[in-house]
């Protein structure tokens, strides 16, 4: 069974974009790929939601699954709760991924959120869907000043648990970095004591589907599918004052 966990974080940092890289780069090495979102929030009926979005810009050979929905733009369990609505707990996320992987070569849970966003009353997390699963999760982290403290935060909780981290990947690199982020793409290894798998630009998104696709496999690391290479994106993004 091949699933990877996507969480990041916090919420805004680039998850579903970077899912849909993964997802991308997987479908052009001929594999069939799920994307399974347990919880989406702040999107009313009819509207496209994270899992959409991520077929639109990976292509028809992605599965996309959403197994709750929920109006208000809040964590999945208070925006549960205040809908009235069932919140969908960790086994029967792991149920769902397990039935996806009988037909698909990849299976991509993307979080909402943080890893220890509550998804019931009861308090229960993406890491806890980790854990039945025994998936690796995937770190999605924001570039620039601050994110240090989320990764090593997010490592340190998943480490706890007796979780495997796949890696740290930056869901938005700015077209012209600052020193924080510069000096950010050395320290969020080993912040993170896991390898920095990729950089995705900051507005692939808006890219026509077909051109991302194309450029998907050269913002992840080839652990993930892809081409990019660590070491040469840090000479090329390295601060004045680093060796």
């Amino acid at each position: 069974m091949d699933v990877l966990i996507v969480s990041g974080t916090g919420t805004e940092i680039g998850k579903t974009v970077t899912t849909a890289a993964v997802a991308a780069a997987a479908v052009r090495q001929g594999r069939s790929v799920a994307v399974l979102k347990p919880a989406q929030t702040g999107v009313a009926p009819g509207e496209s939601g994270d899992v959409d979005e991520v077929a639109r810009l990976a292509g028809d050979r992605v599965t996309p699954v959403e197994l709750a929905r929920f109006p208000e733009p809040l964590a999945p369990a208070t925006a549960a709760a205040r809908a009235g609505l069932v919140p969908v707990r960790p086994d029967e996320v792991a149920e769902a991924a397990r039935k996806l992987s009988a037909s698909h070569d990849l299976v991509l849970v993307e979080g909402a959120g943080g890893l220890l966003v509550h998804l019931d009353a009861d308090g229960a997390t993406l890491a806890d869907v980790a854990l039945l699963l025994d998936a690796p999760v995937l770190v999605v982290a924001a570039a620039g000043l601050g994110t240090l403290n989320s990764v090593q935060l997010t490592a340190e909780a998943l480490r706890a648990r007796g979780l495997r981290q796949a890696g740290v990947l930056i869901g938005s690199w700015p077209d012209a970095p600052g020193l924080a982020e510069r000096c950010n793409v050395a320290d969020l290894p080993v912040v993170a004591k896991a390898p920095l798998l990729g950089a995705v630009p900051a507005g692939a998104g808006r890219l026509a589907p077909g051109a991302f696709r194309a450029a998907a496999g050269e913002w992840l690391a080839p652990r993930l599918g892809g081409v990019w290479d660590a070491e040469r994106f840090a000479r090329q993004e390295r601060a004045p004052g680093f060796a």
